[in-house]
Formats: structure tokens, C-alpha cells, sequence
């Protein structure tokens, strides 16, 4: 009998601790790693909600950012980088004006080699300042992070919780042109009826459109190893051994493309690949009465539109 009480209350005493502990286990510690220009203003979005949900969220930026700023739905961490705000706002300039003054292709890119490699390094300085900054490092490495929300745009943050062993990592994006999203993602990407980005092309192709479809991804994986082959050698040196791009990009857990499937032709899909393209719609004020018979008059003058 003394012993059934005794098991009793040593349950009772562990169902005690476990409910003092619920509270505390519900929200976890996210450190998110965004990109400048829209991409942050998605990423906010989750950030905030995050936030709203208990979740303790740090958000790691150069001190000489545009967009991101301190806001109280999140920690802001910055770090110095080799550049004023002036020069650091002039090249993204040069970058938003690129794309929105150029049509986006094949063409675009090639006529603008030598700009995209000044922006490649632009990024690549900006990384070599965090991952060089040994305080800011040890902070992260003892903080106890339990994810990484980033943006592969820039693999900057992807190669961060790469090197931190921070699990899970999680991808925001829009698309990355060469494909390497898909590749990354081991997730099948057949281009006899997968349109590629850019192309023009529909699910429904000529044989020439499928040579088309197979040939046009090339220059951009060109220029994707030229911008980024900076982090394997940055790989090599940090964490002492080879690692390629596509091991960067293969350390997600979950992605998230922020495009949807009512607006891009059907295609196979990976059990970790989410499509979140509303995320960014306004949600309206629902209508004040729904007007079943539209011929009535008392009806029809109370439809609000």
C-alpha cells in the first residue's frame, strides 16, 4: 500500500513538473537571416506571426541595412560590414534597377556580366563579415537556436546554419533561375512538360520548345556557380573540407516558395515543398449581406461591393 502511494506521488510530482514546463515549451528560438528588398518585406510577414505565436525571434542584418529595421516583434542583431549606409544603399540601387528597368533573361544577364559580378561580390564581403566575426559567432553557437529561417537568394544564410549545425533550416524564396531549388530538393523537375522560368514556354510543347525548355536553364547555372562558388571555397576553409553549393542548398528541411499553384503549370512536388503564394494578399472586409435574389429592390440596394 505504502508503496502504490509512494508511485502515486512520484507520478503525480512528474505530471506537476510537466505541466510548469508546458508554457515555456511552447515557443522556441528562431533565428532568421533575411535578404534585402521585397524579399524581407515577405519575410516580415512571417516574422510577425512567429512572434504572435510565442516564438522568440532574432533577425540578423548588416548594420548598414535599408530595409531591415528594429521593429518589436523581433530582436534585430547587426554586424559591421565594409561599407557606409550611402555605399551600401547605392549598390542595392544598382541592383533593383537591373532588373526592374531590364527585362529578366538569358540576354539580360549575359549583357550584364560584369554587374553581376560586382554584386556577387558585394554579397560575398557582407557574408566574409559575419562569419569572420568571431564574437557574433560564439553568440550564435551558444544561443541555442532551434531553426534558421532564410532566403537561398543569398546563400549566405544557408551556408550560416550550415556551419552553426543549426537543424532545421528552412528556405523562403520565389525561385532561384538556374533550378538548383529543384535539384537541391532531389524533387523530379522533367522539362518535356515542367515550362522553365523565363521561357514563355506552356505544359503543352513542340519538340523545338522542349530543346528550348532543355538548353535555357544552362547559362543561368553558369552564373550561379560563378556568383556563389565563393562559399566552397569559403567551405573548404571554415569547416575543413570540400563542400559543394548543392550541399548548401541540400541542408533544408522545408521550403517554402512564395508562388502558387493556381498561377504555375502543374509539376511534381516534394513532401517538404509548400507553395505559399497568398501569403501576401490583403485579406478584404467580408461583404455586409450576401444578396441571394439580385432582381429584388429592397435586395439590390443593400449589396456592398
Amino acid at each position: 500500500m505504502a508503496m502504490g502511494l509512494q508511485v502515486s506521488l512520484r507520478g503525480l510530482s512528474g505530471l506537476l513538473l510537466l505541466l510548469c514546463a508546458l508554457p515555456w515549451a511552447e515557443g522556441g528560438k528562431v533565428l532568421v537571416i533575411p535578404m534585402e528588398g521585397s524579399h524581407w518585406l515577405s519575410m516580415r510577414t512571417i516574422v510577425r506571426e512567429l512572434h504572435a505565436r510565442g516564438h522568440e525571434t532574432v533577425v540578423l542584418a548588416p548594420d548598414a541595412s535599408v530595409y531591415i529595421k528594429a521593429e518589436d516583434f523581433f530582436t534585430l542583431k547587426t554586424y559591421a560590414v565594409p561599407y557606409t549606409k550611402e555605399e551600401y544603399a547605392h549598390d542595392l540601387l544598382i541592383l533593383f534597377q537591373m532588373f526592374f528597368e531590364t527585362e529578366y533573361s538569358v540576354m539580360m544577364v549575359l549583357n550584364n556580366m560584369e554587374l553581376m559580378k560586382n554584386i556577387s561580390t558585394f554579397y560575398q564581403r557582407i557574408c566574409t563579415s559575419l562569419l569572420y566575426n568571431k564574437g557574433l559567432v560564439q553568440h550564435l553557437n551558444s544561443s541555442s537556436f532551434e531553426v534558421v529561417l532564410t532566403d537561398p537568394a543569398n546563400l549566405c544564410g544557408a551556408f550560416v546554419a550550415k556551419y552553426l549545425n543549426i537543424l532545421p533550416t528552412v528556405f523562403l524564396l520565389r525561385f532561384i533561375p538556374s533550378e538548383v531549388d529543384f535539384e537541391a530538393a532531389q524533387c523530379p523537375s522533367p522539362p518535356s512538360y515542367v515550362p522553365r522560368l523565363l521561357t514563355r514556354n506552356s505544359d503543352h510543347m513542340s519538340f523545338l520548345e522542349r530543346v528550348k525548355n532543355i538548353l535555357y536553364p544552362l547559362p543561368f547555372k553558369i552564373m550561379f556557380h560563378f556568383s556563389f562558388a565563393f562559399y566552397e571555397s569559403l567551405a573548404s576553409e571554415l569547416l575543413q573540407r570540400e563542400m559543394s553549393l548543392m550541399e548548401i542548398l541540400s541542408h533544408a528541411s522545408i521550403w517554402l516558395f512564395r508562388f502558387d499553384f493556381v498561377f504555375d503549370y502543374p509539376r511534381p512536388i516534394m513532401p517538404n515543398m509548400f507553395f505559399i503564394g497568398g501569403m501576401n494578399c490583403v485579406l478584404r472586409k467580408p461583404l455586409s449581406q450576401v444578396c441571394i435574389r439580385p432582381l429584388s429592390k429592397a435586395c439590390s440596394t443593400n449589396i456592398a461591393l
